[in-house]
């Protein structure tokens, strides 16, 4: 939607504005004969345009409403009712200029997301310093991983990296929807999209644009911009029937009459812009509501689909729970000390890749304890990590890796849902770590709320062994648990799942392929999960699983508008046809009135933007940590 296009349409209605009050003053002048030959040439002019259009539309298969307009055109002008044609053509287009506006103010916060798309980014000339700001300007686009960049006071970050300076304090509400400013130190991760604030920063590059949160909201939303919904197509499935009910009425009110003008004052109340306008502009409302929340979809066919869900399969890791296994216990073996342990295995997990290294390094950054760098560390994949700290060997890692290399090393009884991670120094067994993946503190009432609102089936698809699955499973309310599945089990899972539609949350790479077949798939998009968000109908780029309610709460509160504006359009206007086929309704006043029920049917479809936000119940009780041994 252009400017210009916005602007041609208004142009158009001053014109049309002027030809009705030049017309109406040559009647009341006198001058009737030239007032109808100005308004018959108008609007064939106009009658000839539509019906181009409409052949356009007839070719691609789309049968419309138009049919409606232009025999309300003709037989108005047939009858002698020129004043009413040109009432009809200013209804048309001033029709089309309220759709546009009405369509432009619900994409607003859509396309305040293009409009603070970041397009260049200041890399330093000299990299190896931060000392110095001389910076190049290069495009977005040619930002390449490693490159350091200078972000200048309320600038955009234009790509994800990782803050050099010593502290930052950024508005990331475009991305989190967090009104306040969060402030970051040194080595945290900046995420493309927020703005700084009042004093430049450094960042080195962890990203390609192409791969930054920032640019993938904004790749989504403009596919969410260029979709039309289900209901938008079953509204103009409803232009043959209406248009059958309509010129059969007004073809009984000639009959009757026996007076060709009451064909005219009837169809001239047959309005068409209840089902060409209201429908998309609440759909369009819907996913600008939906943006605003944090929550991306991919067009209003989603919308649609969320509304009639009636099943729903969760991932486990990172989407039922945190994804972020934090120390539950330090577990020293004799003659070890546990804040030295800890600080000797943290030390060591600065070089490990593993997702139980960060849960152990933050527990050690918690308690104040300085990590110790390595003169010598290497990482053997999936088993362990194994770093020269302080003078001491240090190996932690999978209990057979660890005994490998400490034969007294001892395994640790745990309950279900917790892992552990075993230390040895100098060749001796250490200790124990013990870790949690805890639930997500929301992930109880989003699946109460979800049962008390008509979704029948839920269930949990996760890859992680049974006891720590239904130990979870159990704290939050759900009875369906199939676990210790690979990808394709979840996918074949999701398709037999019943009854449908079935809206599949995950998320991650092994995600992806359950998402893509999941009647909606919902990706937990915030930590950057690019496969997933490339494969889901619906992304959540806020961190918190309350945005699924808020996702199915949008989708039922603008279908239901949507449906609402068109039935209210269609029972008003034939209402109306019923009342001017007696004829007491004239053929200039029926157009009038018929512009009034345009209005009011765009107004109501507007309602899409706002709407009841859904209320997600505090747990009864802390539900227990979990945490995988094998991550879903």
């Amino acid at each position: 939607m252009t400017g210009d296009r916005i602007n041609w349409r208004y142009a158009f209605i001053a014109l049309s504005v002027l030809v009705l009050a030049a017309v109406i003053l040559l009647h009341l002048t006198g001058a009737e004969v030239a007032g109808r030959w100005i308004a018959t040439v108008y609007v064939a002019a106009y009658i000839a345009w539509t019906l181009v259009d409409m052949v356009r539309e007839v070719l691609r298969g789309h049968v419309g409403l138009d049919v409606l307009a232009v025999v309300a055109m003709i037989a108005t002008l047939a009858v002698g009712e020129y004043i009413a044609s040109l009432i009809v053509v200013l209804m048309l287009s001033g029709g089309e200029a309220l759709e546009l506006f009405a369509a432009r103010r619900a994409q607003r916060d859509l396309t305040a997301l293009l409009d603070r798309s970041p397009r260049t980014a200041h890399v330093l000339v000299h990299p190896r310093s931060t000392d110095s700001d001389e910076v190049q300007d290069v495009a977005v686009d040619d930002v390449a991983i490693g490159d350091l960049l200078l972000v200048r006071p309320s600038e955009v970050v234009p790509v994800d990296g990782v803050l050099l300076s010593e502290s930052g304090t950024f508005d990331e509400s475009s991305l989190t929807g967090e009104s306040l400013p969060v402030t970051h130190a040194a080595g945290a991760e900046v995420l493309s999209g927020s703005v700084n604030s009042t004093r430049a920063v450094h960042i080195r590059a962890v990203r390609r644009s192409a791969d930054s949160q920032y640019q993938q909201i904004v790749a989504l939303v403009r596919e969410a911009q260029s979709s039309r919904a289900p209901v938008v197509r079953l509204a103009d499935r409803f232009a043959v029937p209406f248009t059958a009910v309509s010129l059969v009425l007004a073809g009984v009110a000639w009959t009757v009459s026996g007076d060709p003008t009451r064909f005219a004052e009837v169809l001239v109340l047959a309005t068409p812009c209840p089902l060409l306008i209201a429908a998309p502009v609440a759909f369009l409302g819907g996913l600008s509501r939906a943006a605003k929340a944090g929550v991306i979809m991919k067009g209003g066919a989603v919308i649609e689909q969320l509304a009639r869900v009636r099943s729903a399969a969760f991932d486990k890791t990172g989407t039922l729970t945190q994804g972020r296994p934090q120390l539950v216990s330090v577990r020293p073996a004799a003659g070890f000390d546990e804040t030295e342990l800890l600080r000797l295995a943290a030390s060591a997990e600065q070089y490990s890749s593993h997702v139980l290294a960060e849960g152990i390094r933050t527990a050690a950054q918690d308690r104040g304890l300085t990590l110790l760098p390595s003169d010598e560390a290497g990482e053997v994949a999936t088993n362990g990590v194994t770093a020269v700290i302080d003078g001491k060997v240090v190996v932690v890692g999978k209990p057979a890796y660890v005994r490998s290399l400490a034969p007294d090393t001892v395994r640790a009884d745990l309950p279900a849902g917790e892992a552990a991670a075993y230390v040895a120094v100098d060749g001796r067994f250490g200790g124990v770590l013990v870790l949690a993946d805890a639930v997500r503190p929301e992930s109880a009432g989003v699946i109460s709320w979800l049962r008390a609102h008509g979704v029948r089936r839920i269930t949990m698809l996760t890859g992680d062994v049974r006891p720590t699955a239904e130990a979870i499973a159990r704290d939050i309310g759900i009875d369906d648990v199939h676990a210790e599945i690979l990808p394709a089990d979840k996918v074949h899972l999701a398709a037999a799942l019943q009854p449908r539609p079935v809206m599949m949350v995950g998320d991650g790479v092994n995600d992806a392929p359950v998402l893509a077949a999941a009647d909606v798939g919902i990706a937990m998009g915030a930590k950057g999960a690019t496969a997933a968000g490339d494969a889901a109908d619906v992304v959540i780029v806020v961190d918190s699983l309350s945005r699924v309610v808020d996702a199915v709460s949008i989708g039922r509160h603008t279908v239901t508008v949507a449906l609402t504006a068109i039935w209210i359009g269609i029972g008003l206007s034939v209402g109306l046809m019923l009342v001017a086929m007696t004829g007491v309704i004239p053929a200039v006043v029926g157009a009038l009135v018929q512009e009034l029920v345009d209005l009011a049917t765009i107004l109501y479809a507007l309602r899409a933007l706002g709407g009841p936000t859904p209320t997600v119940a505090a747990p009864q009780s802390t539900a227990s940590a979990a945490a995988p041994s094998a991550v879903a």
